[in-house]
């Protein structure tokens, strides 16, 4: 069935409800939906991102230390790693050895090293990824979804492939985009 005159939109809610990947396969529903929600918060940073100014592009996060424009590099850099822990997660393997200090750490070398990045080099690098993160989440089972095993970086609580996914991939471009708003008074 074709799909004249369908928003992409209307066909990406479509082919969720139905539960269909894009080659016609069957898919989970839920990992469709966080894929989306991925694919939504990436989407809406970079909207954010392509509107500002250079000055605003330079404004230093209060509270962070880093420019706006090191941490929209920032949240598309991290797409691969958040994937790959949530993937260990769901293969029903412990996450160990990542605690908040080792992030900080990763953040900081990531601020020094992309202290000058472009508006147009983080914007594809934040497409790339987020676009990249939302395939290898689609491909999740509900089984694996729910896969549950402990996290370094939660206390060793354990937790579920898809509390990781939404607590880290989906949660983090809204976390950032709210902060940089605030950022450049928008």
């Amino acid at each position: 069935m074709k799909n004249e005159g369908r928003s992409s939109e209307a066909s990406t809610t479509s082919t969720m409800a139905r539960g269909e990947g894009e080659n016609g396969s069957t898919m989970s529903r839920r990992a469709s939906v966080l894929a989306h929600r991925i694919e939504q918060g990436a989407a809406s940073l970079a909207t954010f991102a392509e509107g500002l100014s250079d000055s605003q592009w330079s404004t230093v996060v209060p509270g962070d230390g880093r420019t706006v424009g090191v941490t929209v590099h920032h949240v598309g850099s991290m797409y691969p790693i958040e994937v790959q822990l949530a993937h260990v997660l769901a293969s029903g393997k412990a996450i160990e050895g990542v605690t908040w200090a080792v992030v900080a750490g990763i953040n900081a070398q990531h601020a020094e090293e992309y202290s000058s990045v472009s508006k147009t080099e983080a914007l594809s690098l934040l497409r790339t990824n987020s676009r990249a993160a939302a395939a290898a989440v689609r491909a999740l089972s509900d089984d694996e979804l729910d896969r549950a095993n402990t996290v370094s970086l939660n206390a060793d609580a354990p937790l579920t492939a898809q509390f990781f996914i939404e607590d880290h991939a989906l949660r983090h471009s809204w976390h950032h985009l709210a902060k940089l708003r605030a950022a450049v008074g928008q």
